[in-house]
């Protein structure tokens, strides 16, 4: 991104106060500033050049900001979007790797690779097979599912990478990571991938450094994670192909960081990539394979959760019987899980997840037999009511959920109620997986509009297509 955008005020009237540059030279470097910009806490670093004795008009003076909205960022507001990042960066002198910023058109390149649409003309089954493959490669160390070949990003010209790393610099890494997920499960993929893909060019330049053996192992995995996020953002907002770029690179770099609970976590999200395309089968494929590093991790929750997407997969495959059995072994590999001890890269799987799972499932099988919708709703209550606004994509997938089986067992007056809530969360949220998701909430609500209730819902269901 050009440094004069969005700066124009700075480049003109204030020029006087840059030139002057208020800002000590060392102040960038000292470990309490470097922590607040590895999270972009903007509060913090504005606070912090306050004790420096930088005074409010020249933080606004160099930033192209008011003086009011400097006040409130120092009171607490958060600042997120990637161009005022990158202004508040520039205006102060900011190294922008310190902040994840440092972006270019060719790094762009490298990290995210080829556009979706440059990939198009390739059958998505062929694609499928070639990630398979990969993954059995990864996994196993041999090509099950037949030669994988090709690379899964172009290689431009490299980015001069910093000498060296410590421990520091991989930490201010996972703590980007950190943020942005928490952004990525309240808002959304299309509210943060941006920023994600930002502070990955950063990051992957890392591996060009120099540093010990335990700092690159660790950069590895940290780097994996973060490769692994920027594919489910990319899957949030439809970008299959990049998508599935990243988690091809995540499963290479936590191999090589000896990671089997990460290796399994990406093949999950991967499985899952595959299951919202529709294909069970390939699905179940992926979460098996991640089924083998789960058990080779020793973890009994990345075992857990495995199997219930398993039981996921075999549910939309119709068998009803393998969906159920590995629903409970799901909840008895729960059940005897240190959660206390779990890797991080498995504690998003709560009590409230293996609830959701339990209706997810069920409701699969509800769509054939209404019968599943006795187990579906106690189990989506649940979840419902215990996730919180910082899981609102979650929740709205739930809430959909929700309401569905209540259409489906006919009590279609409180199935509308739950729908309309689903809206609701769903308007907040940039997603395409959630439209996605509500989707038979819409097919169920437009079979029933001889109720005034339903009607209604399918009315703003389909008002909410269209905006």
């Amino acid at each position: 991104m050009d440094a004069s955008i969005g700066g124009g005020a700075v480049a003109g009237s204030d020029s006087k106060s840059r030139q002057s540059h208020p800002v000590p030279p060392d102040a960038w470097e000292q470990p309490e500033m470097r922590a607040a910009l590895a999270t972009r806490e903007i509060s913090s670093v504005y606070r912090l050049l306050r004790k420096h004795g930088v005074s409010q008009r020249q933080i606004a003076a160099m930033t192209g900001q008011s003086q009011s909205e400097v006040s409130e960022i120092l009171k607490g507001r958060q600042v997120m979007a990637y161009d005022v990042l990158t202004r508040i960066a520039d205006g102060l002198g900011v190294p922008r790797g310190y902040m994840g910023l440092a972006y270019d058109e060719a790094t762009a390149i490298k990290v995210v690779g080829a556009a979706d649409g440059q990939q198009a003309e390739e059958d998505e089954s062929v694609k499928r097979r070639r990630f398979l493959a990969h993954a059995a490669q990864v996994t196993m160390g041999a090509a099950v599912f037949g030669p994988e070949s090709g690379t899964w990003s172009a290689g431009p010209a490299k980015t001069p990478a910093p000498g060296r790393i410590g421990m520091t610099d991989v930490r201010q890494v996972e703590a980007a990571t950190r943020a942005l997920r928490s952004l990525d499960y309240q808002y959304g993929g299309g509210f943060c991938r941006d920023a994600v893909v930002a502070q990955l060019s950063w990051g992957q330049q890392m591996l060009e450094s120099n540093g010990t053996e335990m700092v690159k192992n660790r950069l590895f995995v940290a780097l994996a994670d973060l490769h692994s996020l920027a594919g489910w953002t990319s899957f949030d907002t439809g970008l299959m192909d990049s998508a599935r770029g990243h988690f091809a690179n995540a499963l290479d770099l936590a191999k090589q960081g000896d990671n089997h609970p990460l290796v399994a976590n990406v093949l999950y999200r991967m499985g899952r990539v595959y299951l919202h395309q529709d294909a069970p089968n390939d699905a179940l494929k992926l979460f098996q394979l991640g089924q083998i590093a789960a058990q080779e991790s020793g973890s009994e929750l990345a075992v857990a959760v495995l199997c219930a997407n398993e039981a996921w997969a075999y549910a939309m495959m119709g068998n009803e019987e393998q969906a159920v059995k590995l629903l409970g072994r799901s909840k008895d590999e729960f059940a005897r899980a240190n959660l206390a001890e779990a890797e991080s890269w498995v504690k998003f799987f709560t009590e409230t997840d293996v609830y959701a799972m339990i209706g997810t499932v069920h409701t699969v099988l509800a769509a054939k037999n209404a019968e599943h919708t006795k187990y579906a709703i106690p189990a989506l209550t649940k979840a419902v009511e215990s996730y919180d606004d910082d899981m609102a994509r979650s929740k709205t997938f739930m809430l959909s959920a929700l309401a569905t089986n209540h259409l489906l067992e006919g009590d279609l007056d409180h199935g509308a109620k739950v729908g309309s809530k689903a809206v609701d969360t769903a308007e907040g949220i940039k997603s395409e997986r959630v439209k996605d998701r509500m989707r038979p909430l819409q097919v169920e609500a437009e079979r029933r509009r001889n109720n005034a209730d339903a009607r209604d819902l399918a009315d703003r269901l389909n008002s909410f297509y269209a905006a």
